[in-house]
């Protein structure tokens, strides 16, 4: 049973996609997946810096400032 392996499915396939969907909505579909990971970044960066701000701040057992 033939799969996807040769180059020619992939065309014909990218083809149908292109018939069906149209480009436009590629193109909006490719933005919004593109700015929903740069969101996703963005909000792992913010809390991996409040979580360094928070240990840092932190006072330890002794009344210490954690380093």
């Amino acid at each position: 049973m033939p799969g996807l392996n040769s180059f020619s499915h992939w065309t014909v396939l990218l083809v149908l996609v292109l018939l069906v969907f149209g480009t436009g909505k590629l193109r909006n579909a490719g933005r919004d997946l593109g700015s929903a990971i740069a969101d996703f970044r963005k909000g792992l960066k913010d809390a991996q810096s409040d979580d360094t701000a928070l240990r840092m701040v932190r006072p330890d057992v002794d009344g210490k400032q954690q380093p």
